[in-house]
C-alpha cells in the first residue's frame, strides 16, 4: 500500500493537466541493451543445440539402418548394399544435412559400415562423418 502512494503523486492533476507516466527513453535503451546482450550469448548456444539435435537424428537413423542389416543378414546371409534393397527411406530431417551410404565388405565373415556424411553448404557442414559398422564400432566416439 505504500507503494502505491508514493507513486501516487504521478497520476495527481498538476495545474497543466495530468503528468505523464511511462519509461523515458533511456529505460528504453537500457532494457534493449540487456535484451542484445543477452540474445547475443543465447543465439549461439541455441545454434549448438540445434546442430547436435540434426547429428542426433542422423545417429538414430544410422541405428535403425544397422538393425534392418542385422534382420536382412539372418533373411539372405548377406548384407544389403543400399537402402532400397533394406527397404529404408532417410527422413526429411536427415537427408536435408547428412548423406548416408552403405559400404559392404567383400569375403568372409560379411560386413558393413554405414556412413552418415555431413552435406556440404548445410548447418552441419562443420560436423564430422559419422559411421556405423556391423560389430558396433561408432566413429568419432566422442560424437555419439
Amino acid at each position: 500500500m505504500t507503494s502505491l502512494l508514493k507513486y501516487k503523486h504521478r497520476f495527481q492533476a498538476k495545474q497543466g493537466g495530468f503528468t505523464h507516466g511511462g519509461f523515458t527513453m533511456v529505460e528504453l535503451l537500457v532494457a534493449v541493451a540487456i535484451i542484445g546482450i543477452l540474445a547475443s550469448i543465447a543465439f549461439p548456444s541455441y545454434l549448438e543445440y540445434v546442430k547436435k539435435g540434426r547429428r542426433a537424428a542422423a545417429q538414430s537413423h544410422l541405428m535403425d539402418v544397422a538393425q534392418h542389416q542385422q534382420q536382412y543378414l539372418l533373411d539372405t546371409r548377406s548384407y544389403a548394399a543400399d537402402l532400397s534393397t533394406l527397404n529404408l527411406t532417410t527422413p526429411s530431417d536427415v537427408s536435408s544435412y547428412y548423406t548416408i551410404t552403405i559400404a559392404v565388405g567383400d569375403g568372409a565373415p560379411p560386413s558393413f559400415t554405414v556412413t552418415a556424411t555431413p552435406v556440404s553448404g548445410s548447418a552441419q557442414a562443420s560436423d564430422p562423418t559419422l559411421t556405423l559398422t556391423n560389430t558396433g564400432a561408432k566413429t568419432p566416439a566422442d560424437k555419439w
